[in-house]
């Protein structure tokens, strides 16, 4: 009976685990969006100035690569074809500074919280992510995305994120005031509204 009781409840937790989908669309977005995250080597004012300098030498390296790329398959195999030369971009940048610290470039599934911007939010979730860590990776992170192209600042206006590449349906989501939502739907009900054919 106690062995019941517990797989009835697990059960129960199972379809209430997967009751709160989002209702807005953002799986296309952790799709289709390559985002960037860099790592700083530690908060000292010199890691963390560092930091921005191989930000900025890698989205320069990856700019012209990535112009007029509207396919996500396809920038993501640009960026991933280009990891040796962004690293080593990356390490002269950093001993420019005086330092030798190591840096790795990888192409990964990274989970992000949500992200407020001047404009636009990215809710939190797993999105395919160019991560760089400086030295020990200590120190305070940067991130913007990377693809569509708009790590530069924006005026918030819709033009500006259609001309970034996002679809309408993307941009719908991250509109600062479409924040994620979500409803409450009960798998059994859904399998159950399929079989006998009432609306749920």
């Amino acid at each position: 009976m106690k062995r019941l009781l517990i797989a009835s409840v697990s059960v129960v937790l199972a379809f209430v685990s997967l009751s709160f989908l989002p209702v807005h669309g953002e799986d296309a977005l952790y799709r289709d969006v390559i985002r960037f995250h860099v790592v700083a080597a530690s908060d000292s004012e010199e890691d963390q100035a560092l930091k921005l300098l191989v930000r900025d030498k890698t989205l320069s390296l990856l700019e012209e690569r990535l112009a007029g790329v509207t396919d996500r398959d396809e920038a993501a195999e640009i960026i991933s074809s280009a990891l040796p030369e962004i690293e080593e971009a990356a390490r002269e940048t950093v001993a420019s500074g005086g330092k030798e610290s190591p840096v790795s470039a990888t192409l990964t599934r990274e989970a992000y919280p949500v992200r407020y911007y001047d404009g636009f939010v990215l809710p939190r979730g797993e999105y395919t992510s160019l991560r760089m860590v400086i030295g020990e990776g200590e120190g305070h992170n940067w991130w913007c995305v990377l693809f569509p192209s708009f790590c530069a600042a924006a005026s918030g206006a819709e033009d500006d994120y259609l001309a970034a590449g996002f679809t309408d349906e993307q941009f719908n989501v991250i509109r600062r005031d479409a924040a994620p939502k979500y409803k409450v739907r009960f798998k059994i009900l859904e399998v159950l509204s399929d079989i006998f054919g009432f609306s749920y």
